[in-house]
C-alpha cells in the first residue's frame, strides 16, 4: 500500500484494541445468586434450549466450585525467582524475550511453590486488565460500608439500577443483551439509557471487557463513597452531584476511589494502578492520572486472589468469578491446551501503527506499539485439579500477531507445567466435566 509524503505525516493510528469477539465470564448457573441475565441464556444454551456457542469441557464448573483455593495458604509470600524455572520459561519466548514482561507461580504443590520471572517489573499500561483494580475499588467500598453484612453487599450488586448516561462514551465493544421474555441473546455496544444492576455492569466490565461498561463501575464507586447508606441515588442528584462539585475535588476522589483500596491490599500504586476512567467522555468529567502495572504486581494480585487476601474473602471470590471464562475462550486462555482446564483470565491490548513499505496494521499487529498484557489462573483439570498455576504475560512484539503469540505461549508454558508434574494429559481429559 503506498502512501503520499503529506499522508504518511499525518496518518497515525492510535487504537484500543477490541476483541474480535468477547469473553464471558462467571459460573453459567450464577444467574439465580447474581441476578446477571445473561447466565441464563448461555446456560440454557448449553441444553440446546437457545443459541450460543458449546462450552469447553474446563468451562463448566458450578459456582460452589469456583472459589480461592489458597485460604488454607495465607502466609504465603511471591518467592524469589528460581533460576532453573526462570530459565525454562525464558527458553520458550525465544528471540522476543526481551520484549516480554512475565511471571509464571506453579502452586500445584502449595508446600512447595515455584516461580518464574523475566522481566518483571518494567513498567506497561494495564489496558484492560486495569479493570481488576477497579473491581477492587468496588468490592473495597461495599466491605466498608457493609463490613459485617455480605448479604447487604450481594443487595446492593443485584438490586441496584445503573442507568447509562454520558460517562459512556465512546466505546464499540459489544455487551450480550438476555430477553427473558424472548430467550434471545442480542450483542451490542451500550447505549445511553440502558438500565441493568450493578452486578450486570461489572459482568460487562469483566467479561466483555466493555470500557463504557467499566467507566459506569467507576462511576458508581465515586457514588457509594460519596453517598455510602444513602446509595443508590436517583438520577437528578447523580448529574447535580457532577456538575456541582469542583473538577479538582472529583479528581481528588476519584484518585482516593481507586488508589487507596490498592495500598490497602500491599500495593505500590507506583508499580500497579487504574489511573481514571476507560472512555473519553468519563475522563473529560473527572480527570485522572497515568495507568501502570508490571508482571510482578499483576501476579501479587492473583495470589492474593488465591488466598481470599483481595478485601476479603467473599470480594476474592467474586472476583475470581468473574474472571472465570464461561464463553468464547481469546489470546492466551484459547490455547487448545487448556480446553479441558478451568481458566480465569483478563487480557488488554493496545496497538499504533505507522504508514511502513509492505507492511498491513491490522488488529494485534501494530509497528509502533503492540502491546498485549494477559492475566491467567489456571486449574487442570477443571473439576480436580493436578495442576494449579498462575500466569502474567505483558509483551509487546512488533508486527506479530500478539493474540496468536500469546495464545501459543499458553500452550508452551502448559506442556511445560505439565511436564515438570508428570501429568499425561489423555488420561484426564474427561475429568474436566464436574462429576454429578
Amino acid at each position: 500500500m503506498k502512501f503520499s509524503r503529506f499522508t504518511a505525516i499525518l496518518i497515525t493510528i492510535f487504537i484500543l484494541v477490541l476483541p474480535a469477539l468477547p469473553a464471558w465470564a462467571y459460573p453459567l448457573d450464577g444467574e439465580p445468586y447474581t441476578g446477571i441475565g445473561r447466565l441464563e441464556g448461555y446456560l440454557l444454551a448449553q441444553e440446546g434450549k437457545a443459541r450460543a456457542p458449546r462450552q469447553p469441557p474446563g468451562a463448566m464448573l458450578s459456582i460452589d466450585k469456583v472459589c480461592p483455593r489458597l485460604t488454607g495458604y495465607k502466609n504465603i509470600k511471591l518467592p524469589n525467582p528460581d533460576p532453573g524455572f526462570t530459565a525454562q520459561i525464558k527458553k520458550l519466548l525465544g528471540h522476543d524475550a526481551g520484549n516480554y514482561g512475565i511471571a509464571v507461580l506453579d502452586i500445584s504443590n502449595p508446600e512447595n511453590i515455584r516461580y518464574a520471572e523475566h522481566r518483571g517489573t518494567i513498567d506497561h499500561n494495564p489496558g484492560s486488565v486495569g479493570k481488576l483494580v477497579a473491581a477492587t475499588a468496588l468490592f473495597q467500598i461495599l466491605a466498608d460500608i457493609y463490613p459485617d453484612d455480605i448479604e447487604a453487599r450481594l443487595n446492593i450488586l443485584r438490586t441496584s439500577m445503573v442507568t447509562a448516561d454520558r460517562f459512556i462514551n465512546t466505546d464499540s465493544h459489544k455487551v450480550p443483551l438476555w430477553s427473558y421474555k424472548k430467550k434471545k441473546m442480542t450483542y451490542r455496544p451500550l447505549k445511553t439509557g440502558d438500565k441493568a444492576s450493578l452486578y450486570t455492569y461489572l459482568d460487562w466490565m469483566m467479561s466483555a471487557s466493555s470500557n463504557a461498561s467499566a467507566s459506569m463501575v467507576i462511576r458508581e464507586i465515586l457514588l457509594l463513597t460519596s453517598f455510602k447508606y444513602d446509595y443508590p441515588v436517583k438520577e437528578e442528584k447523580i448529574a447535580a452531584f457532577f456538575k456541582e462539585t469542583p473538577k479538582k475535588e472529583l479528581s481528588e476522589l476519584l484518585s482516593r476511589s481507586l488508589q487507596e483500596p490498592l495500598i490497602r491490599n500491599g500495593f505500590d500504586i507506583e508499580q500497579f494502578r487504574q489511573g481514571g476512567f476507560f472512555t473519553w467522555q468519563g475522563k473529560q468529567i473527572v480527570p485522572g492520572t497515568s495507568s501502570r502495572a508490571n508482571a510482578r504486581s499483576l501476579m501479587q494480585f492473583l495470589l492474593l486472589i488465591e488466598q481470599g487476601k483481595i478485601v476479603d474473602e467473599f470480594s476474592s471470590r467474586e472476583i475470581k468469578r468473574l474472571l472465570y471464562m464461561t464463553q468464547r475462550r481469546i489470546r492466551y486462555a484459547s490455547s487448545p491446551a487448556l480446553n479441558n482446564a478451568a481458566v480465569y483470565f483478563k487480557s488488554g491490548s493496545l496497538y499504533k501503527c505507522k504508514p511502513e513499505p509492505g507492511f498491513k496494521c491490522s488488529k494485534y499487529r501494530g509497528n509502533v506499539r503492540n502491546l498485549m498484557n494477559s492475566a491467567a489462573i489456571v486449574e487442570f483439570p477443571a473439576n480436580d485439579p493436578r495442576l494449579h498455576y498462575m500466569v502474567i504475560v505483558m509483551s509487546n512484539v512488533l508486527r506479530k500477531n500478539s493474540a496468536v503469540e500469546h495464545q501459543t505461549l499458553g500452550t508452551r508454558i502448559h506442556r511445560l507445567i505439565e511436564s515438570n508434574h508428570l501429568v499425561n494429559e489423555k488420561s484426564l481429559k474427561n475429568e474436566a466435566f464436574p462429576k454429578k
